[in-house]
């Protein structure tokens, strides 16, 4: 991680985009693959990666972004080396301690969505010191996704209502969408509108499974540590062209079926 903050204080905002989607999460795919490419170690790549992470937020802020969630780290990842996995959380801590000040002053709100329970307990503290300390801010929701896992998230809601079936506060015939969506850890969050994978690679890995149902998709043939201001503006401009109908029809389509 670069020894810098993630916000420059003052920096001017662009007005907010009237087509920008509300929520954009990213899957930062690529860190390690930037690093080989170059000669050099997979830490380097992660480092740069949260160099790239703060430009984002920047220009989240500045395109008049609300939620912007990032999947940092998987349940998956911790079968990496365990001297990779030390590194990345390494990171999370050096990210906490050095940009959190300046997340707070530029009214960024931090939510962190994942597993806590299991967590070393310097880690479950990080996660909620970021949280505490930004949760009256009204900015950017910055949604950290830390040892997250789709499948997982939705097989806790599961359970969660199958103990309150059994335990007789809830009628089985009373589940539905909205229930499952009440009990995963968005719940308090819009879907995503737009899901943007680096690197090339084209697939979800397990991310925002419930919530992508109706999301935009955005595979970018960069890196993630390349992944620059320009590109992510480049994604909303793509988004912003793209017809979203939910599984219905256009319009122009009604009008079609109706003369026919």
């Amino acid at each position: 991680m670069g020894d810098g903050g993630i916000l420059e204080l003052g920096a001017p905002a662009l007005a907010p985009r009237s087509s920008a989607p509300r929520h954009v999460a990213l899957i930062m795919d690529g860190n390690g693959r930037w690093a080989a490419a170059r000669g050099l170690p997979r830490f380097e790549g992660h480092r740069r990666g949260v160099d790239a992470l703060r430009k984002t937020v920047r220009a989240a802020i500045e395109f008049g972004i609300d939620y912007l969630t990032v999947y940092s780290f998987s349940v998956e990842n911790w079968s990496r080396p365990p001297e990779e996995v030390q590194s990345l959380l390494a990171l999370l801590h050096r990210f906490i301690r050095n940009d959190l000040a300046e997340l707070q002053a530029n009214n960024v709100r931090v939510k962190v969505i994942g597993e806590r329970e299991g967590l070393a307990p310097e880690i479950s503290a990080l996660l909620l010191e970021a949280e505490q300390t930004t949760e009256a801010n009204t900015g950017l929701t910055l949604v950290v996704a830390f040892n997250y896992g789709a499948r997982q998230e939705i097989t806790a809601a599961a359970r969660a209502l199958a103990e309150e079936v059994a335990a007789g506060r809830l009628r089985p015939q009373d589940i539905d969408t909205e229930a499952i969506a009440r009990r995963l850890d968005t719940a308090d969050i819009p879907d995503p509108d737009l899901i943007i994978r680096t690197s090339g690679e084209q697939r979800l890995s397990n991310f925002m499974l419930w919530q992508a149902a109706y999301a935009e998709l955005l595979f970018v043939p960069v890196h993630w540590p390349d992944f620059s201001r320009a590109d992510f503006e480049a994604a909303i401009d793509d988004y912003a062209q793209r017809d979203r109908r939910f599984g219905g029809l256009a319009p122009g389509d009604c009008r079609a079926k109706t003369a026919s």
